[in-house]
C-alpha cells in the first residue's frame, strides 16, 4: 500500500504548523554541526524554512555575513561541496579560503587541537571534510567558533538535510514518506536515516549481507521510532511503496582499490526502470552524485523526469546558506571568532 503524500500547495514548507513552532525557535539549539544526532527536530524545521527564505530572496542576504571569513579544511575531493560553501559565502557578502589537506591530512603536520586553536584567531566558522569522524569532532571540541561536518566516513550531514529538503519542496512535507536506500550502508545511509527520524519520514535499506549501516547509527535513528529503519537484502522489496528511491557509489571516497569486487557484489542492487516500476508511481530517483552511470543506476533512470537528482545538488547551496546564517549570524547559539 503506497504512502499518500500531501500536495505541497497543501502544507507549508516545513509541515503542517510548522509556522507557529517556528516563531519560537529563532536560533539552532547547537554551536556545530557535527553529528545530526544533536539537531532536534525544530533545528531541522529553522534549517528548512531558511533555506526556502534564501532561495526566494537571495538578494535580502547579499551582505548577511559581510565581513565573515570561513575556513574549508578538505582532505578528500569537492565538487558540490566545495562550491556551495564558496557560492554560499562570498554571495552574502563573505570570504571563504580553501585549505587542501589530501596531503598532508588533518593533524599529521600539527595537531588537531592547535589548528582549531589557530583558525579560531583568523576566522569565524570551519567547514571540515576528512575521512575519519573523529578530526571534526576533535575539531569542534578545540575551537570557539562552530564547526560544520561537510563530510566523513561516517556521516554526510550537509547532503541529507539537503535531499529531505528536496523532498520537503516535491511532496510538501516528509512526514509518513518512505524512502528506500539501495546499496553500500555508507556516511550518506547513515545521515539519510537521522534525518528521517527529525522529519517523520522512514528509510528502507537494501545491502548486501556485511554492507549493513553502522548499527549504532541505527540505534540513534530508531531511539524514538524504532519503524524508522528497516534493513532488508532484496531491493525490490525495500521500494515497495516507497516515495523516493535513493542510491550512491558502490566504492566511497578511499575504498577506490575494492571497487572491483564491489561492482560484482552489488550488481543485483542497480537502480534499473524495472526497479524504479516497483516503487510507488509517483517515486523520485534521489543520488548524492557523483554517479558511476551503468553501475550503481542506468543513464535511463538518471535521466528519466523522475530523477530530482540536480534539485538536490542546487538544494546543496540554499541549504548550506541557511547553516551559515544560522551558526555564523545573528542566529547562532554561539559564534563569531575568539577575541585576542
Amino acid at each position: 500500500m503506497s504512502t499518500v503524500i500531501t500536495s505541497p500547495a497543501a502544507v507549508p514548507i516545513a509541515g503542517s504548523g510548522a509556522v507557529t513552532r517556528l516563531q519560537k525557535q529563532e536560533k539552532l539549539s547547537v554551536h556545530d554541526l557535527v553529528s545530526e544526532v544533536e539537531l532536534t527536530r525544530g533545528d531541522v524545521e529553522l534549517i528548512f524554512r531558511t533555506a526556502q527564505e534564501v532561495k526566494a530572496l537571495p538578494q535580502r542576504f547579499a551582505r548577511a555575513l559581510a565581513g565573515k571569513q570561513l575556513a574549508l579544511i578538505f582532505e578528500k575531493p569537492s565538487l558540490r561541496t566545495r562550491v556551495t560553501f564558496e557560492v554560499g559565502m562570498t554571495s552574502m557578502g563573505g570570504f571563504a579560503v580553501y585549505l587542501d589537506h589530501a596531503k598532508p591530512r588533518l593533524g599529521e603536520r600539527e595537531s588537531i587541537p592547535d589548528v582549531a586553536r589557530n583558525l579560531e584567531r583568523w576566522v569565524d566558522g570551519i567547514v571540515a571534510r576528512t575521512f575519519n569522524q573523529s578530526a571534526v569532532e576533535e575539531l569542534a571540541a578545540n575551537a570557539s567558533i562552530p564547526v560544520i561536518n561537510a563530510l566523513t566516513d561516517l556521516l554526510h550531514p550537509c547532503q541529507a538535510l539537503a535531499d529531505f529538503f528536496t523532498l520537503t519542496e516535491r511532496f510538501g512535507t516528509t512526514k509518513g514518506l518512505k524512502m528506500a536506500f539501495i546499496g553500500d550502508g555508507n556516511n550518506v545511509c547513515h545521515s539519510l536515516m537521522l534525518i528521517a527520524a527529525k522529519c517523520g519520514a522512514r528509510v528502507t535499506v537494501a545491502t548486501p549481507e556485511g554492507f549493513e549501516p553502522n548499527p549504532q547509527t541505527v540505534n540513534e535513528a530508531t531511539a524514538g521510532s524504532p519503524n524508522t529503519v528497516q534493513v532488508l537484502r532484496d531491493p525490490y522489496h525495500a521500494v515497495e511503496g516507497a516515495n523516493a528511491v535513493y542510491t550512491d557509489v558502490w566504492a566511497s571516497m578511499g575504498q577506490e582499490h575494492f571497487a572491483h569486487i564491489r561492482s560484482q557484489v552489488f550488481a543485483p542492487y542497480r537502480v534499473t526502470d524495472d526497479l524504479m516500476a516497483a516503487a510507488d508511481p509517483s517515486a523520485v530517483f534521489m543520488h548524492c552524485l557523483p554517479a558511476h552511470r551503468g553501475k550503481e543506476v542506468t543513464d535511463s533512470v538518471m535521466d528519466s523526469p523522475r530523477s530530482i537528482v540536480f534539485d538536490q545538488a542546487e538544494n546543496r547551496l540554499h541549504v548550506q546558506k541557511a547553516l551559515l546564517l544560522l551558526l555564523l549570524g545573528h542566529g547562532s547559539a554561539g559564534s563569531g571568532r575568539r577575541r585576542v
